[in-house]
């Protein structure tokens, strides 16, 4: 599942223009990759970096084996979502009351409940994120039971897959094992994605264990783009040319076309904006 053009292009100062996330979004569909995460219907007063989500779904060249998806809060977010004709739609909370509520000014549970109507609305298959699901910046370690009560939360009101993040890169594979034994007795391993951060140097690790588990859906920023809000100056995302060389050829993508498209968008990011 790569991820750059939302959450690691959301977590970069630059903002881009629209032209060069429209060739970045291409360069992967060109890639192999199969599903995309393109951009997030939020207010742009809170992500500007992804103002212009509408028009780079409209100027994308949308290949049939790949699905294009967006991030959206709230049932204005889906509006624009389905006049954009995405794919999929994913929504967000967290295992964390206190990071939820620094994030989006709400409690897990008023979360979930804004999400009701949305998914009921959507008609298409929905991810639900799960944050700080290992460590909080503000709590510290996460429960597991706080974990499979948002997963179960989830999957309750119609998301048909919960991708489980990391969010500041401090889990190890013995917190990955311990979390998965736990969600893996009430859910299956086929619904679930993981989401790992590179900040400690652990992701590829963390990400072969969840494997062993039998999870096959991961997600990766091409590049490594988009680091860590909590770690400045740390590694965000793992890449996801990183994850394609640890799991082998079966994966399915270019290696080639997946560093090309690492250059162009590294490139830009580089390159301040034109006033």
């Amino acid at each position: 599942m790569e991820v750059a053009p939302r959450d690691g292009l959301q977590n970069e100062p630059a903002i881009l223009p629209t032209e060069m996330k429209v060739a970045f979004v291409d360069a992967l569909s060109d890639a192999g990759l199969t599903e995309i995460e393109v951009s997030s219907f939020v207010s742009p007063e809170w992500v500007p970096q992804l103002a212009d989500a509408e028009e780079v779904f409209r100027r994308i060249t949308r290949h049939a084996r790949v699905r294009y998806s967006a991030l959206v809060p709230n049932e204005r977010g889906l509006e624009r979502a389905l006049a954009a004709h995405v794919d999929k739609i994913a929504v967000f909370t967290a295992a964390s009351e206190t990071f939820t509520r620094r994030n989006v000014n709400a409690t897990v549970g008023e979360t979930i409940a804004r999400f009701r109507p949305v998914v009921a609305r959507a008609q298409m298959p929905v991810r639900g994120y799960v944050s700080t699901a290992f460590h909080c910046p503000f709590e510290g370690p996460v429960p597991v039971s706080a974990v499979l009560a948002v997963t179960e939360a989830l999957l309750s009101i119609g998301c048909t897959e919960i991708s489980i993040a990391d969010t500041i890169g401090r889990a190890i594979p013995e917190e990955v094992e311990r979390l998965l034994d736990a969600l893996l007795v009430r859910v299956p391993a086929d619904v679930m994605a993981m989401h790992f951060h590179d900040t400690g140097g652990r992701a590829v690790a963390n990400a072969k264990a969840a494997a062993a588990f039998g999870i096959r859906i991961f997600d990766g920023s091409t590049g490594g783009i988009g680091g860590c809000p909590y770690a400045p100056g740390a590694p965000g995302n793992v890449s996801t040319q990183a994850l394609a060389r640890a799991f082998g050829p079966t994966v399915g993508v270019d290696l080639e076309r997946l560093d090309a498209a690492a250059r162009l968008i590294r490139l830009g990011l580089r390159q301040p904006r034109a006033t």
